[in-house]
């Protein structure tokens, strides 16, 4: 079992930065691959970033050069900096786990999920 849980959202200016933390239980934090994923109102959950077990990553297209994902196992923490914010990206912020380890967009493949954090830019 994972637990999951988010922090570091909050509100901030267009153009500003956040960073996400989510700090996961458990021992075994660094066999899973983690992943962030965002709801906006009325809208359905998308997918953000992924980083794998051995900490390579993946992004949506939005996230591209604006976001970075990262981990520490020795924390058992995975971050996500996100800079130059957009009114767009208002939502809230869920991270997530998957026990395949190797990262995915999908989010069928993430077993343990975070309660959300969320964010909100001001235009």
């Amino acid at each position: 079992q994972v637990q999951l849980v988010e922090s570091g959202g909050g509100l901030v200016q267009d153009g500003g930065s956040l960073r996400l933390s989510c700090a996961a239980s458990g021992r075994t934090f660094n066999t899973y691959a983690m992943g962030w994923f965002r709801q906006a109102p009325g809208e359905e959950r998308e997918f953000v970033a992924a980083i794998s077990r051995s900490s390579g990553s993946y992004y949506a297209d939005f996230a591209k050069g604006r976001f970075t994902i990262s981990r520490d196992n020795a924390k058992n923490t995975v971050y996500l900096q996100m800079n130059s914010l957009k009114p767009e990206d208002t939502a809230v912020y869920y991270c997530a786990a998957s026990g395949s380890g190797w990262y995915s967009k999908e989010q069928q493949r993430y077993g343990y999920w975070g309660q959300g954090t969320q964010v909100t830019v001001s235009s």
